[in-house]
């Protein structure tokens, strides 16, 4: 199996970066931004593939408790704006520098349409890199995805482009295509209307979501898909849309679905999106989580675990359905929580599928490429570009591993699935990493913060010292904490758990000890 594929994509990253445009996003709010909120989107696109163009209008539903002398959006200056409406009359506006500054007329409105088209930028190197990367398929047939994790919605539509900023009532995507083209979404499909040459479709969702989550993929589709039945009791559409060229390959992807939706309900919890569905569509980039439609360009690369075929990119993407998706956060500095449990949770399919063994194996392989180079968590107010590195995966994830092992699984999983069911995080109420520690703290009853903070915060890691003490034991110490961490040491009466910190600590053994023999903790060996 190829254990290693997926973190060697973080050594792309820097290198890929150095390619990207000034179309960052978070960091500091806006002040002009922190004035109002978005309720929902509706926005109306046609995609013109021959131009590479998209054009039509985004109506923002917005509330604020103050009047307006400025509604500040976000778009990139490669679109031009024809014009703005609200309450049905074109208002002043200016649009440079990627701000979309809106002067609105003297009423009570709590939506303003913004008319805009353009040719789209084009992604350099998706999805590290986004935009919109379009391709032909091998019959000739235009096939379109759109990747802006790193650039924010400004790249395809005008919106609060803010990592906090998420419309609390859902959107409504309507794309106008020419035929046989269909556009994939998310949420559900709620109509489809054709004429002689062109159809447009209507998906929406009710549900919260992130700017970067809403997407879409143009192309010739094949579709497969069933219900699934979750944990919940409901069922949910479940769907892969394939290119033609592949639709013999539908079936074993919708399999590959179906099974690690199991496995992630298995340690997550109900699939979060029931309402809407369950789905990947085959994209011209590697992939990334767009809620409801995650992003697929695996190549059908399904390697064998246990009994069942796993897809290291799928499994992946879909995990964030729970850690980015239905949990987020309004900060990047916190950008962890969506990558390192996603992270973590891959590890969970080996463990379901190839044992405890294969579990451990994968979560050593990980451990071994970590750098510690930069702290887990960002300075407040990081930028996307700031926060995203390798290491809110690997070592997030090897966070999440340890505290399993200073829990125990009888604590750890059910606490697990109680803080991504927890509804002051999640949905359109978003997570911080000092929530998660504080949670930790109030669902156990156990002081986990000083393990959190070390090792989310720092690049240190704990010097392992050991000296023989006499006939009957050795002396244990983890040098450069403040902090107890029970720890399991193998000795002459098996596996113990014992708290090991700073100071000396006498283990009673006959036999030479081995500290953290299973690998929870990342630490050094003296």
């Amino acid at each position: 199996m190829k254990k290693h594929l997926f973190f060697c994509l973080f050594f792309i990253i820097p290198f890929a970066s150095g390619f990207a445009q000034n179309w960052d996003w978070g960091g500091p709010m806006d002040p002009l931004q922190e004035k109002f909120s978005v309720l929902h989107y509706q926005l109306e696109l046609e995609i013109l593939p021959e131009s590479k163009s998209i054009q039509g209008k985004n109506t923002i539903q917005f509330q604020s408790s103050e009047k307006l002398d400025t509604l500040r959006l976000n778009l990139i200056d490669e679109y031009k704006v024809d014009k703005v409406l609200m309450n049905g009359e074109e208002v002043e506006f200016t649009h440079h520098d990627d701000i979309l500054d809106i002067i609105p007329i003297d009423c009570t409105c709590d939506q303003v349409e913004v008319y805009y088209g353009g040719k789209t930028p084009i992604a350099q190197n998706p999805p590290w890199t986004g935009g919109f990367t379009w391709e032909l398929d091998r019959f000739d047939n235009h096939w379109m995805g759109l990747s802006s994790q790193g650039e924010g919605a400004k790249i395809f539509m005008p919106a609060l482009d803010h990592p906090s900023s998420e419309p609390k009532n859902g959107v409504d995507l309507f794309f106008t295509v020419d035929k046989p083209y269909f556009v994939a979404s998310n949420g559900r499909l709620i109509e489809k209307k054709e004429t002689e040459d062109q159809v447009t479709y209507h998906w929406a969702t009710d549900y919260s979501i992130n700017n970067y989550d809403v997407n879409f993929t143009l192309g010739v589709f094949h579709e497969a898909k069933m219900d699934f039945e979750s944990i919940s009791g409901e069922i949910i559409p479940m769907h892969v849309y394939v290119l033609q060229e592949d639709q013999a390959k539908a079936l074993a992807l919708l399999e590959v679905l179906k099974v690690s939706t199991e496995t992630q309900e298995k340690y997550l919890g109900p699939f979060p999106f029931p309402k809407d569905k369950i789905a990947v569509v085959e994209t011209p980039y590697l992939g990334m989580e767009h809620q409801t439609i995650n992003a697929y360009g695996n190549n059908f690369q399904f390697v064998p675990m246990g009994q069942v075929q796993y897809d290291w990119l799928l499994h992946h993407e879909l995990g964030h359905e729970w850690f980015g998706n239905k949990m987020s956060v309004g900060d990047w500095a916190d950008m962890w929580i969506h990558e390192g449990f996603t992270a973590f949770a891959d590890w969970l399919f080996y463990e379901a599928h190839g044992g405890s063994e294969a579990y451990f194996t994968q979560a050593a392989s990980v451990l071994r490429t970590i750098p510690n180079e930069k702290p887990v968590v960002s300075p407040p107010n990081s930028t996307e570009e700031e926060a995203y590195h390798g290491e809110i995966y690997s070592k997030g994830a090897a966070v999440i591993h340890g505290l399993r092992g200073i829990l125990g699984d009888e604590v750890f999983f059910p606490m697990l699935k109680a803080f991504i069911m927890d509804d002051r995080f999640t949905y359109q109420n978003q997570v911080t990493t000092n929530d998660f520690i504080e949670f930790v703290q109030s669902y156990t009853g156990q002081d986990q913060s000083g393990y959190l903070n070390y090792y989310l915060k720092t690049t240190d890691l704990p010097e392992v010292k050991v000296s023989k003490k006499g006939k009957a034991g050795y002396v244990v110490s983890l040098k450069g904490i403040d902090f107890i961490m029970p720890v399991e040491v193998e000795t002459s009466n098996g596996l113990e758990k014992i708290n090991l910190g700073s100071k000396p600590t006498f283990v009673s053994s006959t036999t030479p000890i081995k500290v953290d023999p299973r690998g929870w903790l990342m630490l050094k060996e003296k």
